[in-house]
């Protein structure tokens, strides 16, 4: 592949950068911008995402005819990078997770009249979306076709559900669902998708869940099944199609996951570099030093090998591959990458790195779920065994 920019996108990335740094960025050192999840607050973002939609920096992922940019998955690998240089910045153009991922999905398989109901108010930046699928113990977390509990039974033209789900990422603020449940014993086409309001009776949030954090707007939240009524107009796909869904939305939401977090990596070194290129001690510039030379080089060299994985990743998607090797090697180190970026920022900056005079201690938080959000990185690595297993040496082909 080419990693040559098209002129369109190299305009698109210039622009996005520049309203980070004019608008976004500075917002992240006055207090008042965060809400008390520590994420930008809702009446602040607003008035950001009317100025980027204005400026034609709105929804890159998705068909112009809707109001989006109708970008390349490779165009998306340069500009999410650019958006994430600030911790606030995805949100601002409605390319933040999870209405990321629900918008390309539903504009994938959805009917029109689905993606008219549900697809473009998430688009217009009307709703928030969230994508239900994980469940406690024993339900189904990295293997949901195995051990799915949630039930979706048929009753005439309705389904009935009744289960339980957790860590459904935004779930408090969010309008707009996708549910999966098992509608069969099928090993394979035993789960389902579908869609429906937060206004819909017989489901309710049991609690927003305490991480870490910082958090995502609607947190991440326990949810309780006993008797929703979903139109079986309002099933994503054929009955059965639930893991397919699954698989085509986090084949592109892990990538843009990475396309985001090495935003983060380089917003980390930026901070570390400009420390040590002023900070003396014993005589010299810490940036001087042989051994913070080798520290700064070897991340600068990482970030660079994740963005390449990462590319690789978003052309085979966009030539109609799922990447599934791919994407998983692209999830696994940049991952790694995010957490030894930052933490090699904050080790660089001393204590001015571990206190809040800087975003890097928001950062290094957030760093903390790459290794587990969208499959842990143990299951990425048993995925390329796998292939390894049945490829052989044609694991490193050439060809597509």
């Amino acid at each position: 592949m080419d990693f040559t920019l098209s002129p369109q996108i190299e305009n698109y990335r210039t622009r996005v950068r520049t309203f980070v740094d004019h608008h976004v960025l500075p917002l992240e050192s006055d207090p008042a911008s965060f809400d008390p999840h520590e994420n930008i607050r809702e009446g602040l973002l607003a008035e950001i995402r009317t100025q980027a939609r204005a400026q034609g920096l709105w929804a890159f992922q998705m068909p112009r005819s809707r109001g989006g940019q109708e970008i390349s998955v490779v165009g998306m690998a340069a500009l999410y990078e650019e958006m994430n240089r600030s911790i606030f910045g995805p949100a601002c153009f409605n390319s933040a997770a999870p209405d990321d991922g629900n918008m390309i999905l539903l504009n994938k398989v959805a009917t029109e009249e689905q993606k008219d109901r549900w697809l473009q108010p998430i688009i217009d930046g009307k709703v928030r979306s969230a994508f239900v699928m994980t469940e406690p113990h024993p339900g189904s977390g990295s293997d949901p076709s195995g051990m799915m509990m949630t039930k979706a039974t048929r009753k005439g033209d309705k389904w009935i559900i009744r289960g339980r789900k957790w860590f459904i990422t935004g779930a408090e603020g969010a309008k707009h669902f996708i549910l999966i449940a098992r509608t069969s014993d099928d090993p394979r086409k035993g789960l389902s998708a579908f869609l429906y309001h937060a206004d819909q009776p017989g489901w309710r949030i049991e609690r927003r869940i305490p991480i870490m954090g910082p958090e995502e707007h609607g947190g991440h939240c326990e949810i309780e099944y006993d008797g929703l009524e979903i139109d079986d107009s309002n099933r994503l796909m054929e009955i059965g199609d639930g893991l397919k869904a699954t698989q085509i939305r986090l084949g592109t939401a892990r990538l843009t996951h990475c396309m985001r977090w090495l935003g983060l990596s380089k917003r980390s070194m930026e901070i570390a570099r400009e420390y040590i290129r002023t900070r003396e001690a014993f005589g010299s510039l810490l940036g001087e030093r042989e051994s913070i030379q080798h520290a700064m080089g070897k991340i600068a060299m990482d970030i660079q090998v994740g963005r390449l994985l990462v590319m690789n990743a978003a052309w085979k998607l966009d030539q109609g591959d799922f990447a599934r090797k791919e994407v998983s090697m692209a999830k696994i180190a940049v991952a790694d990458t995010l957490h030894n970026a930052v933490d090699t920022a904050i080790q660089l900056n001393g204590a001015r790195g571990y206190s809040k005079d800087t975003v890097l201690e928001w950062i290094y938080r957030y760093a903390r779920q790459a290794r587990l959000v969208d499959g842990a990185s143990e299951v990425h690595k048993m995925v390329l065994s796998g292939f390894y297993d049945r490829e052989g040496s044609d694991f490193w082909s050439w060809g597509p």
